[in-house]
């Protein structure tokens, strides 16, 4: 993987683009998202104030997510002398960068962006007209608030969770975190698809986005340790 950077730096980047441009000019979210909503009743499949559910796939992981983060930050100051921590130490910097930069990347983007929820839409029993990534609004209709749905933030918190491949040597090890990652990512990203806040393709786009910010900051981290060696020594 890191013989090969370059390449799936910009193997990610091409497919970004590509999943970008499938849904843009398909119907592909709609089709899904029909699966998670009742016409008759008008309602999603997961009620929003189900306070179970809310728990384990929102507040819950959310906070351990914070928690993890924070952990691994204190380990680096406070516990840096530790065998764990040396030994890991270039794995934990790319996995802390990633658990900051991804979430707040993305969140930028939610910010800057207005695109209606499922939710939201008229399809959906909502007031919003189907508004993909690209698309403008029509002239006729009033936006009383910007939409700011995608891409998908929540998930973000687990699609960090990647960069968890690079803390581990062997290719076993890396597997299983990577997996584990897409598991715990993936389910936030779902409970928030049943919910209606958001189609499939912001979550994929998360997804995507959020390996090649974790890609980008691997690269950083071997730059500067390269120019870190190859720093004279004064005599």
């Amino acid at each position: 993987m890191l013989k090969n950077l370059n390449n799936q730096i910009l193997i990610t980047a091409f497919l970004l683009i590509a999943v970008i441009a499938l849904f843009q000019f398909s119907n592909l979210d709609i089709f899904v998202q029909n699966f998670f909503y009742n016409f008759e009743t008008k309602n999603w499949i997961i009620d929003k104030d189900e306070p179970i559910l809310k728990f384990f796939f929102y507040d819950g992981i959310k906070n351990l997510l914070i928690l993890f983060a924070v952990a691994i930050f204190f380990s680096l100051i406070f516990l840096r002398k530790r065998k764990f921590v040396q030994e890991y130490k270039k794995g934990l910097i790319i996995v802390l960068l990633a658990a900051i930069f991804v979430p707040s990347i993305i969140g930028s983007l939610k910010a800057i962006s207005n695109t209606p929820c499922p939710c939201n839409i008229i399809h959906f029993n909502g007031t919003y007209p189907e508004i993909k990534a690209l698309d403008s609004y029509p002239k006729d209709f009033v936006q009383t608030s910007k939409a700011k749905c995608w891409p998908a933030g929540h998930a973000s918190g687990g699609f960090a969770l990647m960069a968890l491949f690079f803390l581990f040597k062997t290719a076993k090890n890396q597997k299983r975190a990577l997996i584990g990652a897409l598991i715990i990512a993936w389910s936030m990203g779902t409970y928030k698809m049943l919910l209606g806040d958001h189609f499939l393709s912001h979550t994929i786009i998360t997804m995507l986005l959020a390996w090649l910010i974790i890609l980008l900051i691997v690269k950083f981290t071997q730059f500067k340790q390269k120019v870190t060696l190859e720093k004279p020594t004064k005599i």
